[in-house]
């Protein structure tokens, strides 16, 4: 087999994304929490929430504390002084959703209510 021949070599299909202006809602004990969790860095770091292929329903919710990227394919929202930021690519999958945090014995942290999920799993980590 050889490139040039075109035998055994693909190309990935590239399909065009829909960019929604995102809205998400944070309850007082979501803000709490991430305020919480940022210990004081709230100026040069931010909270990303990203969508990412897996787990038994097709996608998997992300959540990562970061220094601010400065890239203009995130969308930025604030949550109380907390910059949270959401990439383009995962808008149409995590606009409308609502972010809690429970803090209990068995299944505590933070949890996502997303009203685009067709399915999700038992777990709550997964939505398709």
């Amino acid at each position: 087999m050889s490139i040039l021949g075109g035998d055994g070599f693909t190309l990935p299909v590239v399909t065009p994304v829909e960019v929604v202006d995102v809205h998400i809602e944070f309850t007082d004990s979501a803000k709490s929490a991430m305020k919480e969790n940022m210990g004081g860095d709230e100026s040069s770091h931010v909270l990303i929430i990203s969508a990412q292929s897996g787990g038994c329903s097709g996608y998997l919710y992300d959540m990562k504390i970061a220094e601010d990227p400065d890239d203009s394919n995130f969308q930025r929202l604030d949550a109380d002084g907390i910059t949270v930021l959401v990439h383009n690519k995962d808008s149409p999958l995590l606009d409308g959703i609502r972010v809690d945090f429970k803090d209990t014995l068995m299944g505590g942290g933070f949890q996502i209510d997303n009203p685009n999920a067709d399915r999700s799993c038992g777990c709550g980590q997964s939505f398709g």
